[in-house]
């Protein structure tokens, strides 16, 4: 897969530290962490392969 600059820095600046902070929040919670943290990994996968659709591989 290749990315342009500005999907480089859309990644960098929006994407990564979302998934961190909320890959925090849902840590913070002992209750549902595992649930929680299955959901987000489910979200990104989603979220990527309906770029790559979209896009058509590009």
């Amino acid at each position: 897969m290749e990315f342009n600059a500005a999907s480089l820095i859309f990644w960098a600046i929006f994407v990564v530290p979302m998934v961190a902070g909320l890959g925090w929040i849902l840590w913070q919670d002992k209750r549902r962490r595992k649930s929680g943290l299955i959901m987000l990994v489910v979200l990104v996968v989603v979220a990527v392969v309906y770029m790559y659709v979209r896009t058509k591989g590009l």
